[in-house]
């Protein structure tokens, strides 16, 4: 069974020393098999900003995580320093974070692919490109079926709030049913810092096997959305005789600590059964 730890929004520059001290704490109870980053590592993109978060991460591979995957997020290219942003937008990024701005993770159960969907001339808007559309199409092809299969983006691909509606990807309607029709179970994401989970069908009508959405809040940073307080997820997967299940946890800070607030289940029929069915 593989355990997944997703972090977002940590916005280094603006974290709460409690709350880091108080995730530390989570992962050296629990542990985990993967350390997701969907985004925005830092509140400014500088130096110290994105070292305080390299050691953090570090800490965290440290007590016994053993892989991390990271993408970058609107946050992560300089905002004021413009010949940096123009010119090398993620030379502090990569100096940090390592050079790869697209990783991907694969195990015996598990493909997680990430995709930088920022641009130094897009303030916050995320942008799926026909590249990367045709690109993950084809890691999906080449997957195995009963693995699960992940896509991590910053910005989200689908909306709790109505008035989130332009923080959604561009091209996301295309790449959903491009990647629907290759086997794609979950997209993650972050950057709005409201935590949810959601079936993708009844936003995308036509697609043909169920997508789910896993947003995460914010994990450390003092930037709250609304009453949602600091948070992070945690996935497990499952084989079950009927196909992949997922459990998704979402653990809030409270106080000094970080616990359970909410449980969903995800579940995708077995290759063979989807086989027979047809």
């Amino acid at each position: 069974m593989t355990t997944i730890l997703q972090l977002s929004d940590t916005h280094f520059g603006t974290e709460t020393g409690a709350v880091v001290d108080a995730l530390e704490a989570h992962v050296q109870a629990c542990n985990a098999d993967l350390l997701i980053l969907s985004g925005d590592v830092t509140q400014r993109g500088r130096r110290g900003q994105f070292a305080r978060a390299r050691s953090f991460i570090d800490r965290l591979l440290d007590l016994g995580v053993p892989a991390c995957l990271c993408i970058p997020g609107n946050h992560d290219i300089p905002l004021f320093n413009l010949p940096l942003r123009f010119l090398a937008p993620y030379a502090n990024y990569r100096r940090h974070m390592g050079e790869e701005l697209e990783p991907v993770f694969e195990n015996s159960e598990l493909l997680v692919i990430g995709l930088n969907t920022t641009h130094p001339r897009r303030h916050k808007d995320g942008r799926i490109t026909p590249v990367q559309i045709s690109q993950v199409s084809q890691r999906l092809q080449n997957s195995h079926p009963d693995k699960l299969r992940i896509v991590v983006a910053h910005q989200p691909f689908g909306l709790m709030e109505p008035s989130d509606r332009y923080n959604l990807q561009h091209n996301a309607a295309r790449a959903l049913h491009c990647w629907a029709d290759q086997g794609l179970d979950i997209v993650m994401g972050g950057h709005i810092h409201l935590p949810y989970v959601l079936p993708l069908s009844p936003q995308y009508p036509g697609l043909n096997r169920e997508i789910w959405t896993v947003q995460a809040g914010t994990a450390l940073s003092k930037r709250l959305r609304g009453l949602s307080p600091n948070s992070f997820n945690r996935l497990q997967l499952k084989r079950t005789a009927q196909g992949k299940q997922v459990q998704v946890e979402r653990w809030d800070f409270r106080q000094d600590s970080f616990s359970p607030a909410a449980r969903f289940t995800l579940q995708w029929p077995a290759a063979s059964q989807i086989s027979r069915s047809v």
